[in-house]
């Protein structure tokens, strides 16, 4: 071999020794490690101290007093208990103890009846106060038996406001089915097809009346779902057909008002001179003598 290669070599493997490797930093680092690690594991561990407060129980945080979770679940029981009991024909009011006692609820704190007392139940839509203190449920409509709902319906019909939703009365009036289904010849009940609640109406049986077979095919056959009342008046005129005028609600005059006639303003004339009323004579005497005499004069 040729000996300047070797002494390269020789100088290279000095350099190389001479130079500190970083495995053994890195086994002498992770031996460092496992020491502390061991050195942890024979002690014992250390208990938290006191000073960093109880611990919140997860389980049990819906039925914390002073959870608004809590508040709210108790207002909602309130609220479906003085719902059912006026379907039932309960209607008179309650006090709030007498509403706890009846929910099983007399266990609260007073922060959460004072809640109840003085903002929940008098701000909830569904619940009304009476003078006295007490409380009552409040309904969308004020029915007490079937005449009232013919009358609500009968109402509706006459005014042209439409239906009444089902819901609305299941909600109102107590003892809902038993009462539909003895005004059964009363009501008419339509399923709209927005959202499949049922509405029901009148049954007016003066509108009643009987139309010829032909006119009802011809009805159903008249397509008219792109037209609007413009079109359909449009083209019942180039027919030779008038559309019926003025069969609409009225809208009420409103009466002009009088205007109250100008007065015109009337201005007295200043007297002239009147600085010098006293200094001024009248000559109304001496005129009339000067007349009388000329007068004389010329008849002699």
């Amino acid at each position: 071999m040729d000996p300047a290669l070797l002494r390269e070599r020789e100088l290279f493997k000095k350099r190389a020794h001479a130079l500190p490797t970083i495995e053994k930093k890195v086994k002498e680092s992770s031996n460092a490690s496992s020491a502390t690690s061991s050195k942890d594991a024979s002690k014992p561990k250390s208990r938290p101290s006191s000073s960093a407060g109880p611990r919140l129980d997860a389980t049990n945080y819906k039925t914390m007093t002073g959870s608004s979770q809590y508040r709210f679940g108790v207002l909602a029981k309130i609220v479906k208990h003085m719902r059912t009991r006026h379907q039932e024909g309960d209607d008179h009011p309650l006090s709030l103890e007498d509403i706890l006692d009846e929910t099983n609820q007399l266990d609260i704190g007073n922060s959460v009846k004072n809640w109840l007392q003085n903002e929940a139940l008098r701000n909830n839509p569904k619940i009304e106060v009476t003078p006295e203190g007490e409380f009552v449920f409040k309904a969308v409509y004020k029915l007490r038996d079937g005449k009232s709902l013919i009358k609500l319906l009968r109402h509706q019909d006459l005014k042209g406001i439409g239906g009444v939703l089902l819901d609305d009365v299941q909600e109102s009036l107590p003892h809902c089915e038993k009462v539909l289904k003895a005004r059964a010849n009363e009501i008419i009940t339509i399923t709209r097809p927005i959202d499949k609640k049922k509405v029901l109406f009148y049954n007016d049986r003066t509108c009643n009346f009987f139309v010829d077979e032909e006119f009802q095919k011809l009805w159903r056959g008249a397509a008219v779902d792109a037209m609007d009342d413009a079109k359909i008046e449009e083209y019942l005129e180039k027919q030779g057909i008038r559309s019926m005028q003025d069969q609409g609600p009225k809208k009420p005059l409103v009466p002009k008002r009088k205007k109250n006639p100008i007065k015109k303003k009337t201005f007295k004339r200043p007297r002239d001179n009147e600085h010098l009323a006293d200094v001024l004579e009248t000559y109304e005497e001496q005129s009339l003598g000067a007349s009388a005499n000329h007068t004389a004069g010329s008849k002699s």
